[in-house]
């Protein structure tokens, strides 16, 4: 090939790579994960019950689109952003899943197939134009605005499919056990090579929002519906400042970004 040849290849317009915007997955990654999913849930509940449904939804959105806005103004992972956006997503995730049941009376039966679509939509897409689902190469914009797309509808579709499990038999604290039963299945498959590790993650991913928000709900509902009775705020508060710990620690320690390796 001549040189010629080489400099035709190029792109018009170079790509600018950023430092990967998502951060490593460790146990840590899971715990925060699985704490935003709960949080998210009751914190969305709360902010219904408090202002009403409209007003929820716009608070809601407007705290998504604060956050995401901060994530994608960063050229690097910064715990705090990245953790407040997701804390974010789900709770306009679930808001939008509980918008369609309860205000549209769309059945989780056939909105949590229609999430699963959107979601395997985004996938489609992403995988067109970037040629790879993996987190460890969101180095663009456009990956990233993939990458948020993602998460969203793994938040909705989780939401949706966790309410369709306490609905139809399994109770919140069933729900929890076959949540939990399930997101080993990806990550044994992953470790016994039956799954590779894109998959795995997303399918693991999609399962914490159902574990985390059933989990959530047992604690916070009353004995009538299952649950302990806790409450949600004091749920959603405890949630809250378990999510800060934790933030704080992969911060501080930067066992999230792969530093603590170098030192």
């Amino acid at each position: 090939m001549t040189a010629e040849h080489v400099l035709d290849d190029r792109p018009l317009v170079p790509v600018r790579r950023l430092a990967n915007k998502v951060p490593e997955v460790t146990a840590c990654f899971w715990i925060i994960k699985v704490l935003t999913t709960g949080m998210g849930e009751t914190a969305s509940d709360l902010l219904a019950h408090t202002f009403g449904p409209v007003p929820a939804v716009a608070l809601g959105g407007l705290g998504l689109v604060v956050s995401l806005a901060v994530q994608f103004s960063l050229r690097r992972y910064v715990a705090w952003a990245y953790w407040t956006a997701v804390v974010m997503v789900s709770v306009f995730g679930t808001m939008a899943a509980d918008v369609l049941h309860v205000g549209l009376g769309v059945p989780y039966g056939v909105s949590a197939p229609a999430f699963l679509a959107v979601l395997a939509t985004v996938f489609v897409l992403w995988y067109a134009s970037e040629r790879t689902l993996s987190i460890h190469t969101v180095q663009t914009r456009r990956r990233e605005a993939f990458y948020w797309a993602a998460v969203l509808a793994t938040f909705a579709l989780g939401t949706a499919a966790g309410d369709l499990t306490a609905t139809v038999g399994f109770g919140y604290l069933g729900s929890v056990a076959l949540f939990a039963a399930g997101i080993c299945v990806p990550a044994l498959a992953h470790r016994f090579g039956a799954l590779n590790a894109v998959t795995a993650f997303w399918t693991a991913y999609v399962i914490t929002r159902p574990l985390g928000a059933s989990l959530a709900d047992w604690m916070a509902l009353g004995h009538a519906r299952g649950g302990l009775g806790l409450g949600l705020a004091p749920v959603t508060l405890a949630w809250t400042v378990a999510i800060i710990g934790f933030v704080g620690y992969v911060a501080v320690s930067q066992r999230d970004t792969g530093a603590h390796a170098a030192a």
